[in-house]
């Protein structure tokens, strides 16, 4: 049997989800959808391009989370709106997205990409969240291994550290690759990547960390509990469903 490679799970994950969701009615001509950002989040936009193009689906309204999203969306002919958008009204049908981690209970860190923030603002205004994933980022506990990624405000980049260091937090700056100085996100903040020693509970560090001044947001997402769709090595998918 052939064993799956990383990157060939997050296409089958990315299929089998919106696949299953247009199966199940879930997924409809008309919809108002968030799509999401990442290596994993791109193979799902473009299967729904392919569905436009086919004309199962029709009259899509797409908000994206980062520049990433919006180029591809326009390369495959997905219009683009803004939650402002008058057609949009602030709140969407259903999102779509990757994570860098998951939990037993649904809870996520996600933003290594750096769009943490769109992320969660387009993901905490869907009625439902849905993640795809491949096998790696299924974990037991948070905080230790993948960096929690907090998104700052750059003059605040000390005493948010201090405040985050008091939290059992150790902090590094995101630095740019090809590119001297820090990741400046699409908004035009900087990020900070935190890790603990011990496991943390997510839900209680999100609005923690969020109440920090000098914090835009930071990648724990834990309000809006996802369906997740995790496909393995051997080919199969796991649906995960909050508890």
């Amino acid at each position: 049997m052939k064993t799956l490679t990383q990157n060939e799970q997050k296409i089958l994950a990315a299929r089998f989800a919106v696949d299953a969701l247009i199966k199940d009615g879930k997924i409809f001509s008309g919809m108002k959808i968030g799509l999401g950002t990442g290596s994993t989040a791109m193979p799902a936009v473009e299967c729904v391009a392919g569905y436009i193009k086919q004309g199962a689906l029709t009259g899509i309204k797409a908000v994206v989370t980062s520049f990433q999203t919006a180029n591809a969306c326009q390369e495959f002919g997905i219009p683009v709106y803004s939650l402002n958008d008058r057609i949009i009204g602030g709140k969407l049908d259903l999102a779509i997205d990757g994570a860098d981690e998951i939990d037993p209970y649904c809870n996520l860190i996600k933003g290594g990409g750096a769009a943490l923030l769109r992320e969660k603002i387009v993901e905490y205004n869907a009625v439902r969240l849905v993640i795809v994933a491949d096998s790696t980022k299924s974990v037991l506990h948070m905080g230790t291994k993948f960096a929690l990624p907090v998104e700052i405000i750059g003059d605040a980049r000390i005493p948010v550290t201090i405040a985050l260091e008091k939290l059992g937090a150790k902090c590094i700056l995101r630095e740019g690759v090809r590119k001297c100085g820090p990741v400046i996100t699409d908004n035009g903040n900087q990020i900070l990547d935190c890790t603990w020693e011990k496991p943390v509970d997510p839900a209680e560090m999100e609005d923690r960390i969020d109440d920090i001044v000098g914090v835009v947001e930071d990648g724990f997402f834990t309000k809006n509990k996802p369906v997740v769709f995790i496909a393995k090595e051997d080919g199969s998918v796991e649906v995960r469903k909050p508890q």
